[in-house]
């Protein structure tokens, strides 16, 4: 967060040219400046997280706004990351951890598959090193459409929304062909997804009829998709790593340096008072 204000000093022509000025022609003139301040650590801070981050999404990006305008009656401006609404977290928090460091907060996915039991307590999510197909969005984050999909596949979906679990219908049509309307051609198939839990739970999972399934006792904690005929080709979908904690990566106040608003904004006011002090006739 930044706040930006006014200080500027003056020699005896600036001096002149604000005793032109009323009160509010003079306040509308700094107000002026200080948002064209609040503009540029926006700009700047924007290009920091794109420098220290990968592949940060357009969400993220636009999340940082001049949250607060300057106004005649309040010389202040702020730079904020602001929440726009809708199901994304909160910019806010996430944001912060990468200021301060610290445990990185659970995604709504994450809630969702904890609260049934599959994802455990003290773990969170991660896309591995070759996502699976179709699931990730590019920027190393998954698909919405995909992550509704796991969420529904496993029943993950609470009371508000438990119609839109999958019957065991749809799962079918997955596992057969891929989905409803899908097309393949020759032996392969579908793919069906199933939790594997390695040495976090024993080191074998339990399979839907109840039984231990010891061919999955090798495989890393996470979501899996066995695809081709039989489930033959096993691959990682979404792996269950420790609770991540951030090292702090963006510095309120190298951005602040860098963006050199300590400086530009009094030189801004003085251009704006010049300005304003021309058009009543200095």
């Amino acid at each position: 967060m930044f706040r930006i204000t006014a200080h500027v000093q003056g020699k005896d022509k600036f001096e002149r040219a604000m005793a032109t000025l009323t009160g509010p022609q003079l306040r509308e003139a700094m107000a002026e400046a200080i948002n064209m301040g609040a503009g540029r650590v926006k700009n700047v801070m924007r290009q920091e997280m794109q420098s220290v981050f990968d592949r940060p999404t357009p969400y993220a990006l636009n999340a940082v706004q001049t949250h607060k305008k300057a106004s005649a009656s309040d010389l202040n401006a702020m730079v904020a990351p602001t929440y726009m609404g809708g199901k994304g977290v909160d910019p806010q928090k996430f944001l912060a951890a990468q200021e301060e460091g610290g445990r990185r907060q659970d995604k709504r996915s994450e809630v969702a598959l904890r609260r049934v039991g599959i994802l455990p307590h003290g773990y969170q999510t991660a896309i591995p090193a070759t996502p699976f197909t179709g699931s990730d969005d590019g920027r190393g984050n998954l698909r919405g459409s995909f992550v509704v999909q796991l969420i529904s596949y496993f029943q993950a979906f609470g009371e508000q929304g438990y119609r839109s679990n999958m019957t065991d219908g749809r799962k079918k049509a997955i596992q057969q062909r891929g989905g409803k309307g899908a097309k393949f051609v020759g032996p392969v198939r579908g793919h069906r997804f199933f939790v594997a839990y390695g040495r976090a739970r024993g080191g074998a999972r339990w399979t839907a009829k109840g039984e231990n399934d010891r061919r999955a006792s090798n495989l890393a904690p996470g979501i899996w998709a066995a695809t081709g005929t039989g489930g033959a080709d096993v691959r990682p979908v979404l792996m269950f790593v420790k609770n991540a904690s951030y090292t702090p990566r963006i510095s309120v106040e190298q951005v602040r340096l860098r963006s050199g608003v300590d400086e530009l904004v009094p030189k801004w006011i003085r251009g704006r008072v010049y300005e304003a002090a021309k058009r009543v006739g200095l």
